[in-house]
């Protein structure tokens, strides 16, 4: 073989290697951009999901400490907030949050309580049905940053 063959072969080979590596470095860049962009998404999604299930709670919690149980409709947005955390959240966040359904309705047919209670929130566990669950959206969130 000349060796003007065995130049060209080798500038040939080098430069094909040389691309491969610039188009799998190119590649392996935009895929971890592509999967970091949907973990943000994701946590900003199960934050929203998280503040808007409090919002609701706290407000039908509120609702049922002084009412009885009048229109089932009040609870179609908590159930429907709940359902969503079935698609995206964690095992324990789903647990707590049915915990949390479970004790409005629980509080919706009790006795009406008091307004008074309520001046002991940060002392009675009772009083504050979303501390857990907000306890274990804080973890899930903490480990979606990682």
């Amino acid at each position: 073989m000349d060796a003007a063959y065995i130049s060209a072969l080798a500038a040939l080979s080098g430069s094909a290697i040389g691309a491969l590596a610039s188009f799998a470095t190119t590649w392996l860049t935009q895929h971890a951009q592509a999967r970091a962009t949907l973990l943000v998404q994701d946590r900003a999604r199960r934050e929203a999901l998280y503040g808007e299930f409090i919002r609701e709670a706290s407000t039908l919690f509120g609702d049922a400490f002084r009412h009885e149980f009048d229109d089932p409709a009040k609870l179609v947005n908590l159930y429907a907030r709940v359902s969503k955390i079935r698609l995206f959240g964690e095992p324990d966040t789903l647990r707590e949050a049915e915990r949390v359904m479970q004790r409005i309705g629980e509080t919706y047919f009790s006795p009406n309580k008091d307004l008074a209670a309520f001046a002991s929130i940060r002392h009675a566990g009772d009083l504050d049905p979303l501390c857990e669950f907000s306890s274990v959206c804080r973890k899930e969130l903490a480990i979606a940053r990682r």
